[in-house]
């Protein structure tokens, strides 16, 4: 297990590639729950990354702003000319604030997770709740752990095999401070790339403890943004946590 916990080192190694390497995600059924949640509001999306949410969030008429830890990934969003007209502050996002309030507030693709321990994880939730409007709601999506995949705490996958590019994951589980320590091998033309990641896990009733804890509850729970049933055979899945009124 590595000696330290950087939830920014991922961002360090895969900004010039993240767009890359996920182009196939489309942010368009996300996009639209967003938006109808907004209702014309205001958005703040945590770990807001190059955009991929925001830009058509912001070309679809809403305020967005933002909050990310890493500056390379933030230098990548301002590379576009759109990415300009964004407010983004550079920081920890389960303790820097804005200084106003949102209708939603996003934490999206399983980014919960880079949060190195549960207490940043609940002061997450509590940041969100400070920067909600009176009964705004708090969009998180993630993925279901699978520590059933792993044989002896270790596990390799297989994330992508397309013409061109290979991508496998090697990971190392610590159950008993629910962690995951990982490598993304990224094999193409030009070479292999090394993407280290590190994930804090948590499951689904955590985070509806640690929204009670802020003052938001649960409202809704699909397994994907097009609001399919969250059922056991669910690997992943989008909340909304309700600001209390």
């Amino acid at each position: 297990m590595t000696s330290g916990f950087d939830p920014s080192e991922y961002g360090r190694h895969i900004a010039e590639v993240y767009d890359d390497l996920h182009a196939e995600l489309s942010a368009d059924a996300a996009v639209a729950v967003i938006a109808g949640y907004a209702n014309g509001g205001a958005v703040l999306e945590f770990g807001i990354g190059t955009g991929r949410i925001a830009r058509p969030l912001a070309a679809g008429g809403l305020h967005v702003d933002g909050i990310d830890g890493s500056p390379e990934m933030v230098e990548q969003l301002r590379r576009n000319p759109w990415g300009e007209s964004l407010r983004v502050e550079i920081g920890d996002f389960s303790t820097t604030t804005l200084g106003r309030r949102y209708a939603v507030v996003v934490l999206a693709y399983n980014t919960i997770n880079a949060l190195p321990s549960q207490e940043a994880q609940v002061q997450t939730f509590r940041n969100a709740a400070a920067h909600l409007e009176p009964s705004g709601v708090f969009l998180v999506e993630n993925w279901v752990p699978d520590v059933a995949g792993f044989h002896r705490g270790r596990a390799v996958r297989a994330h992508e095999l397309a013409e061109g590019r290979v991508l496998v994951e090697v990971a190392e589980l610590h159950p008993a401070v629910q962690r995951i320590t990982a490598t993304r091998l990224a094999f193409t033309a030009d070479g292999v790339r090394l993407l280290p990641v590190e994930h804090r896990y948590v499951w689904p009733a955590e985070l509806d403890l640690m929204a009670r804890l802020a003052g938001l509850h649960l409202e809704e729970r699909w397994q994907d943004w097009d609001r399919g049933p969250f059922t056991d055979d669910s690997s992943t899945y989008v909340a909304v946590y309700r600001k209390d009124p």
